[in-house]
């Protein structure tokens, strides 16, 4: 057993491809969320999605579905924050409903250089650029990220600045963080 729970966040409302359900858009013939379940599931104890809109639909696929608590659309940390409230397990790990290409190795990874450091977060990176929303973190920040969100605060690397936070290079799988943000990448990525 890993003691993760897997979050994936699809709680956005898709503005720049429209204002669709980016998790529930086709990608070779299948929501875009089937192909993030079917990576994150083997590599945690419990998956859990977050919605804020088409919840019945995010239901059929078999896992949980947890809106946010914070109301207005208010972005991947109120996601975070109501997926570390409903979780079973100490350590969460977060990944965007849009990167149906993510690393098989993702927790493995964070969770290592988590606990070589003692870190309270482990983020995933490519050259210099962080991906904040593929975050593994303990559950134990649960407060300390409320308390934030109801001081107004939104930004993920304004969160997590002060905490002890663990950078984690994934040079080698680079392209596994590409996500699909709008209708011409995503059909770019239907015949790749």
């Amino acid at each position: 057993m890993t003691g993760v729970t897997g979050i994936v966040l699809a709680g956005g409302q898709g503005r720049r491809m429209g204002g669709v359900d980016k998790g529930l858009q086709a990608l070779r013939g299948r929501p875009m969320i089937a192909a993030v379940l079917e990576r994150l599931a083997p590599q945690v104890d419990e998956v859990l999605i977050n919605a804020n809109q088409n919840l019945e639909a995010y239901a059929r696929f078999g896992y949980r579905v947890v809106a946010d608590e914070v109301g207005g659309f208010a972005g991947p940390l109120a996601g975070l924050a109501s997926g570390m409230k409903a979780a079973s397990q100490p350590l969460v790990v977060t990944v965007p409903c849009d990167s149906p290409f993510l690393p098989a190795d993702l927790v493995a990874r964070l969770r290592a250089a988590l606990e070589a450091r003692g870190a309270d977060l482990a983020v995933a990176k490519t050259g210099a650029q962080p991906h904040p929303v593929f975050a593994l973190a303990r559950r134990s920040l649960l407060a300390n990220l409320e308390a934030f969100l109801a001081a107004g605060g939104r930004k993920i690397d304004a969160w997590y600045a002060p905490l002890a936070v663990v950078e984690v290079a994934f040079d080698d799988e680079a392209e596994a963080f590409s996500n699909i943000n709008t209708r011409d990448e995503l059909a770019a990525q239907q015949s790749a």
